[in-house]
């Protein structure tokens, strides 16, 4: 089981995510959307998007733990984010680094990033699903 982030020639190359992942493996993982809860259901980093976004991404670590993978088995990352704009990307680019450094992983992988009106509740800035190969 492998995951190989590209840039392929011919198109841009981001610094902060790969265009695309070739994964090998036999089981795809589709992980519902991870938002701001610890494992007891508590709210964390109520107001705060970096605070979210590392718990959103150490819940997707979690739950992978959960079926033997890592968060280097994610192939792709869907984001959405509550009113988004351009002046949210440190914020969001600070919650991904604390999370990548307190799991010891790298966090870039292909990425799309929604701009939404609301979430599923109220206090939620963040949600992040998560497909993985294992």
């Amino acid at each position: 089981m492998a995951v190989t982030l590209v840039n392929p020639d011919g198109l841009p190359k981001p610094e902060m995510y790969r265009q695309m992942a070739v994964a090998t493996g036999s089981k795809l993982v589709f992980l519902a959307g991870q938002v701001a809860r610890d494992a007891d259901g508590n709210r964390v980093g109520e107001g705060d998007l970096a605070a979210q976004v590392e718990q959103a991404y150490l819940n997707i670590a979690t739950a992978l733990a959960a079926i033997g993978a890592s968060f280097d088995d994610v192939a792709k990352l869907t984001v959405y984010v509550v009113d988004w704009s351009a002046d949210k990307l440190p914020l969001l680019g600070e919650g991904v680094a604390r999370a990548a450094a307190r799991l010891g992983v790298d966090p870039v992988k292909p990425i799309t990033l929604l701009g939404v009106a609301a979430l599923g509740e109220p206090d939620l800035l963040v949600e992040v699903e998560a497909t993985a190969v294992v």
